[in-house]
């Protein structure tokens, strides 16, 4: 890396607290976007603070949060920043994100935000593809059954939009819902049951597998989904494998950088 380098890449992650999938993720992300720009120096900040104060306390692991390492890039002589979130959508978290980092607008000469993974219908397209090919191997007889996260921001509706257009690019068999939102499990149940299959498999469609593929999707406990479609008696197999280890997301996350450096986003 070159440290008298004045032009800095920030990689802005929620976070998680599953070592293995960090790895896997958030820091196979960093390294391909480091590999990508190498004249530029790489930085890290998770915005979620209950990840990083669980990690400070159990691993000792200190990671910035957005504030501090803009204090760091400031203190490092950095002059011009890319920031590039590995969020979903454009919604609360991102927006928050925006907000911290433009507080520091007038301490840098240039402050540029690369967009969050779908932002667009040809980014919903890309990622469509890199999930088709990622399950490639699955029959019709099985049901792909993704979880996203959901947010209560109006941006939501695109996980309906892209469960639409999965089914329009001839993969009937695969269905997104959201944990926190709509679509809900009962939704999924419903339209899964619709289409009868032999098998549901459960994957989640955020960039890491965390708690909520861990324990919301692929738990024991009665309201997981998982369990919820067991008791209709299907065949259940979890992947927890998160979005970040595709690398045709991976890709789509380094075009983005690209079209923020040539002030495209």
């Amino acid at each position: 890396m070159n440290t008298t380098c004045t032009r800095a890449i920030l990689a802005v992650s929620f976070g998680t607290s599953y070592e293995a999938a960090r790895k896997a993720t958030i820091e196979k992300i960093e390294q391909d976007i480091a590999e990508a720009f190498p004249d530029y120096r790489i930085y890290r900040a998770w915005t979620s603070k209950m990840i990083l104060s669980i990690l400070k306390k159990r691993d000792n692991l200190i990671i910035p949060n957005v504030t501090e390492a803009m204090e760091q890039m400031l203190s490092d002589g950095i002059q011009d920043v890319i920031i590039q979130p590995t969020h979903i959508l454009d919604g609360i978290e991102n927006n928050i994100m925006k907000e911290e980092a433009l507080a520091f607008r007038d301490s840098f000469h240039s402050i540029t935000f690369g967009t969050p993974l779908i932002s667009s219908r040809e980014d919903a397209h890309a990622v469509i593809g890199a999930v088709a090919e990622e399950f490639s191997e699955h029959l019709e007889d099985t049901a792909l059954v993704l979880m996203g996260h959901g947010t209560s921001h109006r941006v939501n509706s695109v996980y309906a939009e892209i469960d639409s257009m999965f089914k329009e690019q001839g993969h009937s068999n695969i269905f997104l819902g959201t944990v926190e939102a709509e679509p809900t499990i009962q939704d999924l149940v419903r339209e899964v049951c619709s289409y009868d299959p032999k098998k549901v498999v459960l994957a989640p469609f955020m960039i890491v597998a965390g708690d909520h593929a861990h324990n919301d999707m692929a738990g024991d406990e009665p309201d997981s989904w998982a369990y919820q479609f067991r008791q209709h008696n299907y065949e259940v197999q979890p992947v927890l494998k998160g979005l970040g280890e595709y690398p045709g997301i991976r890709s789509l996350f380094i075009d983005h950088v690209k079209q923020a450096i040539t002030g495209q986003a």
